[in-house]
């Protein structure tokens, strides 16, 4: 158990916490969640001890093991991946290498055999013997084949080097688990094996994530850090949100309920004040009056952006036909034989196990690229929108937001210009900062303006949620949903796949699968999944 007792941050006039309390129990698993800024991995920060609350406590009782995953990809460079796994359990890999050194030793002495003896005694009460297999049988299953467990670290992918943190994290069953966004960069499998893991584990897990199945298949608590305080609730992310809407709309019911009543008794003093038969009900209601008190709702952290797409014009019913389209790079072939046809208002989602590969493709598709050969048609009637993954070269100049905007819009009023950002929930001096400082999500909230100002009828939308927080998520989730348009789109949100897409076509260098379904569907459906191998072998 892991118990906050009274925890307050400060930095400046600025209030992060305030008098926060809390226990984390074995068991259940807390997700934490808040708006960017609203200090959810600083919190987790001060219950792993990396940074000091300005007053109050965090309690772990005596003996307990704390893991954390950590976020430094380049740490363990020197090591194994086996010894880096196993270092997740610092006790246990200490006495490894102690054992290893007496061992060693020329001269071997009886003290040497005391301690020796000493450190079996603790090593085998730890399960060391299992260490090796255990550390191994987990990074099997997290995808990462048995020939490269001996590799170091710093000659893995990126991906691979994620999942052998990951798996740190969770060697030897910690007693407290903290994690802060597990699923980045992990394929569906792993997410899938991840979900399973924690289902099972019967220790204390606090996590941070923006994926909201993920948060529904694993959280058994919800702790909601807004209005400087932390809530916890019963249940997970979908059972929160809806309890959140509903008791916000009550508590804006009532207000408004009262602030009518409020109004019929103003008008009634007013109009029989001065009348004589009348006076003694004036009073009567000005003393109601008095008591009436409005439940003052404090300003949340959490804002909503307005994304709505709209269509400048209705496409037709020719959309876009793709003929046999080949892309390589320099680590060679990215996909081949890529054949289909886009009815009109689909909304596609592309997998692959190479994202890479859905990068290129749409960039062709957009005209940023070219195929080594193949071709495709757009209708005559189409206006495309794309939203690359890397979009930092639309960010190199030093443009106020608003100049920059307007580069994009037939209108050139300032006013107009303001409104879409606004939306985005660029406001006030913020529409002045210079475009070559944003952050990853304001540079997404800036290029998802860029395509509602184009009235587009055919979206492309690659990892459109990369560095965006769950409400602006849901805010595009509600949008994609919403659109009359087609889109191709592709996402690591596992929500927004299954709840907009109405096709899946999975891409790899041998050819597509092209499958009409929803996202569960598609991978759920065994009968398809000899035919996925084959794309890739």
């Amino acid at each position: 158990m892991i118990t906050v007792s009274n925890i307050s941050l400060q930095y400046g006039k600025r209030i992060l916490f305030d008098e926060v309390n809390v226990k984390f129990t074995p068991g259940n698993c807390y997700g934490l969640i808040g708006a960017n800024g609203a200090g959810k991995s600083t919190f987790m920060k001060i219950l792993s001890g990396e940074i000091d609350p300005t007053k109050g406590q965090v309690n772990i009782l005596p003996g307990m093991r704390l893991s954390v995953l950590k976020q430094n990809h380049f740490e363990y460079n020197e090591f194994s991946v086996l010894d880096t796994v196993i270092m997740g359990n610092k006790r246990l890999y200490q006495i490894m290498k102690e054992k290893d050194a007496i061992y060693a030793k020329e001269n071997f002495s009886d003290e040497d055999g005391v301690k020796a003896s000493e450190l079996e005694a603790e090593f085998a009460e730890m399960n060391g013997w299992d260490a090796e297999s255990s550390a191994a049988t987990m990074l099997t299953n997290m995808g990462i084949l048995p020939e490269k467990h001996n590799f170091l670290v710093k000659d893995l992918s990126g991906k691979d080097k994620v999942k052998t943190l990951l798996a740190q994290a969770l060697f030897g069953n910690p007693d407290i688990l903290l994690l802060d966004e597990p699923t980045n960069d992990l394929d569906v499998e792993t997410i899938s094996w991840l979900e399973d893991f924690l289902a099972d584990f019967e220790n204390t897990v606090v996590v941070i994530s923006h994926d909201r199945h993920f948060l529904d298949a694993v959280c058994t608590h919800i702790c909601d850090i807004d209005f400087n305080k932390l809530s916890t609730y019963t249940g997970n992310y979908s059972f929160w949100y809806q309890m959140s809407q509903l008791a916000l709309k009550q508590r804006a019911d009532q207000n408004k309920k009262i602030e009518d009543k409020r109004a019929e008794l103003q008008d009634f003093v007013r109009r029989f004040s001065a009348n004589a038969s009348k006076s003694r009900q004036a009073t009567s209601r000005k003393k109601l009056l008095d008591k009436l008190v409005v439940d003052e709702i404090p300003a949340s952290t959490r804002r909503y952006p307005g994304i709505i797409f709209k269509q400048e014009r209705e496409a037709g019913d020719q959309i876009l036909l793709v003929e046999n389209l080949k892309k390589s790079n320099n680590n060679g072939l990215l996909f081949s034989n890529v054949n289909f046809n886009i009815n009109k208002g689909d909304k596609i989602a592309f997998i692959s196990k190479n994202q890479l590969s859905i990068s290129a493709l749409f960039n062709v598709l957009a005209g940023e690229e070219s195929a080594d050969s193949g071709k495709f048609t757009f209708g005559t009637t189409i206006f495309k929108a794309h939203l690359p993954n890397e979009n930092a070269h639309f960010f190199k100049s030093d443009l106020n937001l608003i100049d920059w905007l307007r580069q994009f819009s037939k209108e050139k009023d300032e006013t107009y210009i303001r409104g879409f950002l606004g939306k985005m929930l660029f406001s006030g001096e913020e529409v002045l900062k210079k475009c070559n400082v944003l952050s990853g999500g304001e540079k997404v909230r800036c290029m998802t303006s860029r395509m509602m100002l184009l009235n587009p009828n055919f979206l492309m939308l690659d990892e459109p949620t990369n560095h965006l927080d769950l409400e602006s998520i849901i805010s595009y989730n509600d949008a994609l949903k919403d659109y009359a348009g087609t889109i191709l789109f592709t996402s690591h949100d596992h929500e927004l796949v299954q709840t907009v897409a109405n096709r899946i076509i999975e891409i790899g260098p041998n050819g597509i699968l092209d499958k009409t379904c929803t996202y569960d569907e598609y991978l759920e459906n065994e009968s398809i999944k000899p035919q996925r191998e084959k794309l890739y072998v």
